[in-house]
């Protein structure tokens, strides 16, 4: 089932209403003879004063146009019966319905009174010089790389209070995917390289895969959910008072939206942007030189077309328009889409065969909060309150944070038990989402094709996944021969696409144990899936190596490719470019798409049956 695209299109018609704008309200006039050659003095003087009233009287004119133009299209165009759409697209944004407990801003106003934008151009010329200077090139040329902390304007409750907290302890580098992402330590992933160019290397392409920024809470969630405790809370028949820790919860109000991004989550793909126009601007030469733009991608949720229009803002600078093309795909049932593969995957939404990772949640919520829920319930009177709401407290300190800057809830735990929580994000997505998941690597592997699509500057021939005909077999909506592309998605898609690529060096702990952390593990959701996550296949030109090579960095942190067929151990984790696009080919032939996605196979509850290469049970 091909999907459908939309592009935007750059509107020169703006650009001539700009000017029309501009001749309306500000007229000019050609510089007549001097009128002193043929007036007398009086005369003068009387056309001076004609000439000023004519001029008023033309800018009163022109400003009477344009509030006439304004009203007209307000009351004639076909939505003028409804409240004006929202901002962001066709997406309306709705609180929860809990009265009495929610805290809502509807910004902007749906009618604003002195809502005339004919009268506020946003060109109005004059611009002053504009030259541009050469493309930024930091990941070539620059001693040092940069470091990403990951939360600006954020605050933590132990910036200040260091009780029961190491000096080292970072919160927000402890909330497994809800984690804003930050640049890992070097040799996290057990590769000692930093993501800075190895010498006798240049970058000749990059290949970028980002998760969407920070947002609010989804509609959904299988255990816990900020919504859903709020919910319980406000539907307490008796009524309930809170005391010592958490005395601020009687003046609390719910104030979180839903799925769309947060003010910091806009930031995250803006600042990314910027990031990667810094170390990457380079490459835009290329088309320069082929005289065509970039294609960058993404799809059809609110939050993910608005990380990519940040991300371009930042990479491109405002206007973006002109400079680079936007791909939009679908995501809804129906649609095949490497970016939301799940949609067109029935066994992905089988809770039977998929949905595993709340029962490891669960189980592990009530050994590593134990003492929380012991500590905490007596102080919340006229409601029971269980683990799972102690878990969702938890929640809502990321939550909370990420959306209006700081959370009440944060000052509630002690390291350990964040710690805890850290891992209990780890154990839903590695058997989720991950290599515990049995159809992990089946919702990657479309993207792996794309990727040596892209890599061999081949179309792909064989749509045995979740690649969308329509895109990929079209060479003006699927470029191969780019330098650069930037493709946004979920988390979720991240971590099947590291399951599908074979990256087992993140497995090595598998199955994760659901009683235990395991020490120094491999798998770290708030390492591999944070908010604004990015991966970076670099194809690079070494004068060390014969052929092209390339290099895979997460959060910047290289990744060893040596569980990749032929992949050699390499000091940088440098791969022939031939070698890995074999082994991917290989992963693509030996991956059944029809057989994970539509198979009849069965899994047994929670730890009675685990993989660790993220795919189901063989037929027999």
């Amino acid at each position: 089932m091909a999907g459908t695209l939309e592009h935007f299109k750059v509107e020169s018609s703006a650009f001539d209403h700009a000017i029309a704008e501009e001749e309306a309200l500000l007229p000019q006039y050609e510089d007549p003879r001097p009128l002193e050659d043929y007036l007398a003095a009086g005369e003068r003087r009387r056309a001076k004063i004609y000439q000023r009233i004519y001029v008023v009287a033309s800018f009163l004119a022109g400003v009477a146009v344009c509030v006439a133009a304004q009203l007209l299209w307000c009351y004639m165009r076909p939505e003028a019966s409804s409240p004006m759409p929202p901002s962001r697209g066709e997406v309306e944004v709705f609180a929860p319905p809990y009265a009495g407990s929610s805290e809502v801003h509807n910004f902007p106003p749906a009618s604003p009174t002195n809502n005339f934008p004919l009268l506020f151009p946003t060109n109005v010329g004059y611009a002053g010089p504009t030259p541009t200077g050469a493309e930024p090139s930091l990941i070539v040329n620059a001693p040092a790389y940069p470091v990403h902390t990951g939360a600006p304007h954020l605050v933590s409750p132990f910036a200040t209070n260091k009780k029961n907290t190491s000096e080292k302890f970072d919160l927000f580098q402890h909330w497994g995917n809800l984690s804003p992402w930050f640049s890992v330590e070097r040799g996290a992933f057990g590769l000692d390289s930093g993501p800075e160019t190895p010498e006798t290397c240049e970058i000749t392409g990059l290949h970028l895969l980002h998760r969407h920024g920070a947002r609010y809470p989804t509609q959904y969630a299988s255990y816990g959910g900020p919504a859903n405790f709020s919910g319980r809370l406000n539907q307490a028949a008796a009524g309930w008072n809170a005391t010592g820790e958490l005395e601020f919860m009687n003046e609390w109000t719910y104030k979180l939206g839903e799925e769309v991004l947060t003010p910091f989550g806009r930031q995250q793909l803006y600042d990314l942007g910027v990031a990667t126009r810094i170390k990457y601007g380079f490459l835009l030469k290329d088309f320069s030189k082929s005289n065509t733009l970039p294609v960058f991608r993404t799809e059809s949720q609110d939050r993910m077309l608005h990380s990519a229009l940040n991300f371009a803002a930042g990479f491109f600078g405002i206007p973006y328009e002109g400079q680079y093309l936007q791909s939009i795909t679908i995501e809804a049932d129906g649609y095949n889409n490497t970016l939301a593969p799940y949609k067109t995957c029935p066994n992905s939404n089988d809770k039977a065969k998929a949905d595993r990772g709340v029962w490891f949640v669960e189980r592990w919520a009530n050994i590593y909060l134990k003492d929380a829920h012991t500590r905490l319930a007596p102080q919340l009177h006229g409601y029971d309150l269980s683990i799972q709401d102690v878990y969702t407290m938890q929640q809502m300190c990321a939550y909370e944070t990420v959306a209006i800057g700081y959370s009440r809830f944060c000052e509630l735990f002690t390291e350990e038990e964040w710690k805890g929580f850290d891992y209990a994000l780890d154990l839903y997505f590695w058997y989720d989402s991950a290599f515990g998941s049995p159809v992990a690597r089946v919702e990657g592997i479309g993207y792996i094709q794309e990727l040596v699509a892209r890599l061999t500057h081949t179309p792909i021939d064989v749509h045995n996944s979740s690649t969308n005909a329509t895109l990929n077999d079209n060479p003006t909506t699927f470029p191969l021969g780019q330098s650069l592309y930037v493709d946004a998605t979920h988390e979720v898609v991240v971590l099947y696409v590291l399951t599908a690529l074979n990256l087992t060096n993140f497995a090595t702990d598998g199955p994760l144990p659901w009683d235990r952390i395991p020490k120094n593990r491999a798998f770290k959701s708030s390492h591999l899936a944070p908010f604004a996550t990015n991966i970076h296949f670099q194809l690079l030109e070494c004068g060390s190596s014969d052929g092209t090579q390339v290099r895979i960095i997460v959060n910047d942190g290289v990744v060893p490719l040596t569980s990749i067929k032929g992949c050699p151990e390499q000091a940088d984790g440098l791969c022939p470019l031939s070698t890995f696009v074999e082994a991917m080919k290989e992963q693509i032939k030996d991956t059944d798409w029809i057989w994970g996605c539509h198979g009849d196979w069965s899994v047994p509850e929670g730890d009675a049956w685990h993989t660790t290469d993220g795919y189901p049970p063989l037929p027999e």
